[in-house]
Formats: C-alpha cells, sequence, structure tokens
C-alpha cells in the first residue's frame, strides 16, 4: 500500500476506532445500568406460599405485593435457606446451604442474641458495600448478640434499626429496641402494656434509610417480625378483620411472670383475625415502600424482592389449615417437606424484567448473594452453593445455569434432611434415632403435595439421593447434628 493509500485510510480507521469505542461504551452503560440500581430485599418471617392472594389466598388479599407480582416475576419453585430463622438468614447472607453455611440452626446466646456469624465470613452486605452501596438493615438479626462479631454492623450493615434477638422478636410490644449500637427504651411498653408497636417504629427508620440514601445505590434489608408468632396487631387493623373468620380460635399464652414480654407469646382472643390482620399491615408496608421509590423518582432504579424465610408456622395460636397457608404442599415449618421450605418470591425490576411473567426456574437462598453480586457488578467466593439467577429475571433462559441439587439439614425433630435434585426430592427424617430408615422419595414435578412415595420404584434415584446427603455437608465444630448438642430458640 503506497503513502497516499495510507493517508487516505487513516479517517476510516479513525471512524472504525470511534465506533468501536462507542460500542464499548454503549455496553459500559448497559452495564452500570444493570449493576448500580438500588435493592430492596423483603424478607417475611414464618409467611406461607399460600399467604398471597397472587399464590392463592382465598380468606383475605394482599394487594400491594400482589402489585409487586403484576409488575415484576413471580418464582413457582423458590426455596428458602432452611425451615426454621436463623440458619435460613444464615444461608441468605452467605451463599451457602446448610450443610456449609456457618449458622445451621438456632443456638441461643443468654442474655440476648444468637450465635454469630464468624468475622471472617464473607456476607451478601459485604459483597454490596464492596459495590459501593449504602446498606441498612431493618427488622429481625439473628446471627449474632449485640457487639459480636456476628452483630450487623460487623457483617456489612452500615445501619442496624430492629431486634438483634429473634427470641425477643416474638413479641410485638418489647421493651427495647436497637439502634446500631444503641439500646432504645421503649418506655411505652414498659410493665407489658402496648404503647408502641414495634413493626411500625421498623418501618419508619426503614423509610428514612431510603429518604436518605436516594441519590445513591443501596442495600436495603427489611427482615420483618410479621407475621411470626406471637399473634398481635394494631386495632385499626383488628378492626378490619375482626369476625371474619369464623370460628374464632383462642390461645391461651403467658401473660405475666419473669418470663413475660421476654419470648413467650401473650394470649390472644382472636387468632384468625390477627393473623389476616398482621399479614394486611405487612402487605400495607410493602405499599409504603413501593410508594416512597415512587415519590422520590427511584422506582425506575430500584429492585424490589419479597419473599418469607420458611413455611408458616403453628405456635401462637396459628392456624395455617384454616388459612391453607402451605398451599397444595405438605407440612410447615420446621418440616423439610415442601410445605416448609418452599416460600413464595417476587422480584420487581422496572424495565428489566417484563410485568406479570412467571418462572418455574429452581433456586434458593443461597443463590441471592451471586445474583446480587452480578447485579452489582462485584465479585464473590467461588466456593459458595449459590447461582445466580439474574439470567431468569432478565429473561435469558438459555444461559442460566441450574443447579445439581440443593440440599437442607434440620437438627431438631429428630434431625431431618432432604435433597431437590430435578424433578426429584428426597426426604429423611429421624436422622439420629434411625440412621438406616430408608430414604423417601418423590417426583415433586408430578406429585407437589408429596403425597406418593415412590422410592421403592426408583432404587437408582435413590441410591444417587442418597450419596448426595451423605457428601453434601461438611463437618460443624459449633453444628454437630447431633440432637441436643445446643438449645434451640426463635
Amino acid at each position: 500500500m503506497n503513502f497516499r493509500k495510507i493517508i487516505a485510510f487513516i479517517p476510516i480507521l479513525i471512524l472504525l476506532m470511534v465506533i468501536s469505542c462507542n460500542e464499548q461504551k454503549k455496553e459500559m452503560i448497559s452495564n452500570e445500568e444493570i449493576s448500580s440500581p438500588n435493592i430492596i430485599y423483603i424478607l417475611a418471617d414464618d409467611l406461607g406460599y399460600g399467604d398471597l392472594s397472587c399464590y392463592g389466598q382465598e380468606k383475605f388479599e394482599t394487594p400491594n405485593i400482589d402489585k409487586l407480582a403484576s409488575e415484576g416475576m413471580l418464582f413457582t419453585q423458590h426455596y428458602s435457606g432452611s425451615t426454621v430463622c436463623a440458619p435460613s438468614r444464615s444461608a441468605l447472607m452467605t451463599g451457602m446451604h446448610t450443610g456449609h453455611t456457618v449458622v445451621r440452626g438456632n443456638k441461643e446466646i443468654q442474655p440476648e442474641g444468637q450465635y454469630p456469624i464468624p468475622d471472617d465470613t464473607f456476607t451478601l452486605a459485604e459483597a454490596l458495600k464492596k459495590a459501593g452501596y449504602a446498606t441498612g438493615a431493618f427488622g429481625k438479626w439473628g446471627l449474632g448478640f449485640p457487639g459480636s462479631e456476628g452483630d450487623p454492623l460487623n457483617q456489612g450493615f452500615d445501619t442496624f434499626y430492629g431486634y438483634n434477638c429473634q427470641r425477643l422478636g416474638h413479641n410485638y410490644y418489647p421493651y427495647h429496641l436497637w439502634s446500631n449500637n444503641d439500646s432504645i427504651i421503649l418506655s411505652k411498653n414498659a410493665e407489658g402494656e402496648k404503647g408502641v408497636y414495634a413493626p411500625e417504629l421498623i418501618q419508619n427508620e426503614a423509610l428514612k434509610f431510603i429518604e436518605k440514601n436516594k441519590d445513591k445505590p443501596f442495600f436495603l434489608y427489611v427482615p420483618s417480625i410479621i407475621p411470626h408468632a406471637e399473634l398481635a396487631a394494631p386495632e385499626e387493623y383488628m378492626e378490619k378483620h375482626r369476625e371474619k373468620y369464623p370460628p374464632e380460635k383462642e390461645f391461651n399464652g403467658v401473660d405475666e411472670g419473669p418470663d413475660f414480654n421476654l419470648g413467650p407469646y401473650r394470649s390472644q382472643v382472636e387468632t384468625h383475625a390477627a393473623f389476616a390482620a398482621m399479614v394486611d399491615l405487612l402487605d400495607s408496608q410493602v405499599g409504603e415502600i413501593i410508594e416512597k421509590v415512587e415519590s422520590l423518582g427511584i422506582a425506575d432504579k430500584t429492585i424490589i424482592v419479597f419473599t418469607s424465610d420458611n413455611g408458616p408456622h403453628e405456635e401462637g395460636g396459628a392456624d395455617p389449615e384454616f388459612f391453607n397457608s402451605n398451599g397444595p404442599f405438605k407440612g410447615v415449618k420446621r418440616d423439610l417437606y415442601e410445605g416448609g421450605i418452599r416460600v413464595p418470591m417476587i422480584v420487581n425490576w422496572p424495565g428489566k424484567i417484563k410485568p406479570g411473567t412467571k418462572t418455574d426456574h429452581i433456586s434458593a437462598f443461597w443463590d441471592v448473594l451471586p445474583t446480587f453480586s452480578n447485579i452489582a457488578g462485584v465479585d464473590f467466593p467461588n466456593d459458595i452453593d449459590g447461582i445466580s439467577f439474574l439470567p431468569t429475571l432478565l429473561g435469558e433462559i438459555e444461559h442460566q445455569k441450574e443447579h445439581e441439587y440443593l440440599y437442607w439439614e434440620f437438627h431438631e425433630k429428630g434431625g431431618r434432611q432432604a435433597v431437590r435434585k430435578g424433578k426429584w426430592k428426597a426426604v429423611k427424617y429421624n436422622v439420629f434415632d434411625q440412621p438406616d430408615e430408608p430414604l423417601e422419595l418423590y417426583n415433586v414435578e408430578e406429585d407437589s403435595g408429596e403425597e406418593n412415595d415412590v422410592a421403592t420404584d426408583n432404587t437408582e434415584i435413590v441410591a444417587e439421593m442418597k450419596k448426595i446427603i451423605e457428601t453434601a455437608r461438611t463437618p460443624s465444630d459449633v453444628f454437630t447434628f447431633d440432637q441436643g448438642t445446643y438449645l434451640n430458640v426463635e
């Protein structure tokens, strides 16, 4: 090529370089748009798969949560981290299932709090903080007593307000709440008075966090205590539901004595009305969060996730059978059947998720850390169990990786284990007393209610599931999977 031809070709080279740079810039802008949305993760406490009207609840409605679903994506095969509180939250925060996560059961620390996540644990909040997010938790913690290495302020959260201890989180009119390192005395609740309903205080602080951080990316974690027992709601919500769910059911609880308001549940003469009122209040609070981000003009860059930590409970007068709280599934909280661990999950992301979509992608709490990390554009550890479901959210299902299996273990009730692999679900109860008892096997695609044990007809599958159960966990010096080695309180 002679010199003139080279000179003539230079403008073309420059144009190609400009086009290339612009394309790269477009890609970077696109990545920034994906990697910088605000993230709000709302975690209900003991809300069953069937407790939302968008999942089939017929006795009452949840219009604000339904709105999230109609404008976002509803998951039909999402699983909690565990069938009780602390290990479920540990799986969420660490991206690991209960065979690997650091907190595998409810271990009480007196006088207040639970066994702490170790300091060297990499958490969801730390991942997002690393990406430049402001981080706040408002509700119930349960992963480390105040001031411990597991305290939320030592695990990636800039701000915490609520109950550190899940035992004290049983009571809706507590004597105190935590605001960062300060114990806030609620004098209006002294001597058992019902002066201040704690979830309303917590909600106000969560809304303030949104306002304070509206101009920068934030991660708002809202682990509500609703509708966990005790069953209690403000009178304005009780009035809306009173006498609507006959026959009413009465619960006789602890209303005096040294333990009153320190864990044991109060009495409730209208348990059906109270439960519906509590879910109504939770739905209203979700509506307030939606309204807040809309009024601040940040709705189009905010992801809102709503889910529950495990299946419905039966304590404090709760009546999951009356409300069909576990939907089409067998089992409740503390079970490893579907009713104890399959939970509702709704993800709303304007401009990214096609409104009104449903997905049957099989996912679990330990997938949240890699998903949010992908969204925030930050690395996460390779040795976790989670798989990002970002492709599912974006409608790119051809790129969605699937789990080889999901695994759970539960250290109460004689020891329980479960595995979900594709359409197959294996369940083993009485692990401590009857370790050689045969596995139960269900085809949950055809039998989601787990009514027909097909183990005898599928011996090869049973052998495969048994091997997974035997190898899926690593030893823990604290959560040794031996009945009675630690105190279970939640």
